[in-house]
């Protein structure tokens, strides 16, 4: 992506820490730290670069959808009549915009985006498609699908180094790994 930061992997420590943080991000710095094995201090400095270099990108809490009077959600596929980048940060701006709106998903394939919405009932729901949706020049088709449930994993999976063990902490326990067998010269 063109407007993307330049990204910068993430070491072992700075994982572990996005990793502890999916679990349970109401942790405190001292808890955090003594789980990943750090000072505090480090920890805390760490927690805080990770936040400025938009790897954490918020804390949250999950709210049961009834308490805030949502008794209904959707997915709405939408089609665009034209496939340029002005269309589509347009619409994603005014999508983001909107109170009913859960999250965004600009997706390929037949449709060109995936909107998840929560809504009070079924009026709610199509004077939303109505007055927010096909009133957008941008827009050309939309398709609504009901959802029974919303499940989400707490967790996203890490693939950085799959299959790659982590390196020893310290030195006694390197010395203590197997040792790769060496080599014999012949002759």
């Amino acid at each position: 992506m063109p407007n993307e930061p330049a990204r910068k992997p993430l070491d072992r420590i700075d994982r572990r820490i996005v990793g502890a943080l999916q679990n349970n991000a109401r942790l405190s710095n001292k808890e955090l730290a003594a789980q990943i094995g750090l000072a505090p201090s480090s920890c805390l400095q760490r927690v805080r670069r990770l936040i400025a270099n938009d790897v954490l990108r918020g804390f949250h809490a999950d709210v049961a959808p009834w308490v805030l009077g949502i008794e209904m959600e959707a997915m709405i596929a939408v089609r665009l009549r034209q496939h340029t980048r002005s269309d589509v940060d347009a619409l994603r701006a005014h999508l983001l915009a909107l109170p009913e709106v859960v999250a965004v998903y600009h997706v390929a394939g037949p449709d060109d985006f995936l909107i998840h919405v929560a809504v009070a009932d079924a009026a709610h729901l199509r004077d939303f498609a109505l007055d927010a949706l096909t009133s957008r020049p941008e827009i050309a088709h939309l398709q609504t699908a009901l959802m029974f449930d919303a499940v989400r994993a707490r967790r996203l999976p890490d693939y950085v180094e799959r299959g790659v063990p982590e390196p020893p902490r310290t030195r006694a326990a390197a010395r203590a790994l197997p040792r790769k067998p060496s080599k014999k010269r012949s002759g």
